[in-house]
């Protein structure tokens, strides 16, 4: 156990929700809800990651004071679930809505975009200062500890140094999807490395758990309001946007506030594909490797037989019970 608190920020919507969905047709264009990365629906699909999310962290970092589960308006009703697998949990879970985060700010709800609300996460009333960030698609697969996040209580970054001249190239390279040329993932680390002042490089992070020091955020945005406010402003993801935790790792090694680790080995990635039998041969190689985080990216992706076969696998590693479909036909 460290000798200092150690919290989880988990984000999550219900984007098959009526009053939700309707919410964000309102202020979608039609350009948008064309984009998947964007605003189409995949993007807000609610596949019950969220319980498998919580369950993992209740198993696998019973070290955790409190988990906070920031929505909109919305509540994941985990309560009977975390009663059946989790009665004598310790372990806090507070739901935390956008009005919190955004107090001060309210005239820019309803925001849509993830990079939007993660730029404000640190604003969470009573949120210690040394905190692992999750997605709600992401896992933990086997036993953590502290120190897996915080060494000395430096942030772990578990990532490596990419050239931000590479990662430009890469986007002028990159295919139209749908028309789109999309801003991704490694764009938006871009952002930071100029948001952080560095033009040569940026902490190239993945889909997992993510480190984080409350104090680090505050310090810089305290004195750049103006940098804060440009990322959390719009409702869906604009290509000008920040990856936030990627911003805070910048600013971490600068101060000497973080320590990076090599990440080969802690995680496992899938994004459901349409290729036969890759789900089956994704979790095969899932099953050999002893990595402690895990991402199923945008499950509803998959088809119904690979969500269910993922869920069983998930359910598996959790100590859950899986569903009786995939149980009898083994």
């Amino acid at each position: 156990m460290a000798d200092y608190p150690i919290d989880a920020v988990v984000t999550w919507v219900d984007g098959d929700d009526p009053v939700h969905k309707s919410k964000r047709l309102k202020y979608e264009s039609a350009a948008q809800l064309m984009n998947d990365e964007v605003g189409g629906d995949i993007r807000y699909q609610n596949c019950g990651e969220i319980k498998y999310c919580i369950a993992s962290l209740l198993r696998f970092a019973p070290f955790l004071r409190k988990i906070f589960i920031v929505t909109d308006g919305q509540d994941p009703c985990l309560g009977p679930f975390l009663d059946k697998y989790f009665p004598e949990r310790s372990t806090e879970i507070e739901i935390v809505d956008h009005t919190v985060i955004y107090r001060g700010y309210e005239k820019y709800l309803p925001v849509f975009s993830a990079r939007s609300i993660e730029t404000v996460l640190f604003r969470i009333p009573g949120l210690s200062e040394h905190f692992i960030y999750l997605n709600d698609d992401f896992l933990l697969v086997a036993p953590t500890s502290p120190e897996d996040f915080f060494l000395d209580g430096k942030a772990v970054c578990y990532g490596y140094r990419f050239s931000t001249l590479f990662a430009r190239l890469l986007h002028i390279l990159k295919p139209r999807k749908k028309g789109f040329k999309i801003s991704g993932f490694k764009d938006s680390m871009v952002n930071a490395a100029k948001i952080a002042g560095n033009k040569r490089y940026f902490l190239y992070i993945g889909h997992i758990p993510l480190a984080i020091r409350k104090s680090t955020l505050e310090r810089f945005y305290g004195n750049n309001p103006a940098i804060m406010e440009m990322n959390m402003k719009p409702k869906f993801r604009e290509p000008f946007q920040y990856n936030p935790q990627a911003l805070f790792y910048l600013l971490a090694e600068d101060t000497g506030e973080c320590t990076v680790r090599p990440r080969k080995g802690k995680d496992l990635y899938l994004k459901p594909k349409k290729r036969k039998g890759y789900m089956r041969r994704k979790l095969r190689e899932f099953g050999e490797s002893e990595a402690p985080f895990c991402c199923f990216n945008s499950l509803g992706y998959a088809s119904e037989k690979d969500k269910e076969m993922a869920i069983n696998w998930i359910c598996n590693r959790l100590s859950l019970e899986a569903s009786q479909k995939q149980s009898s036909e083994g």
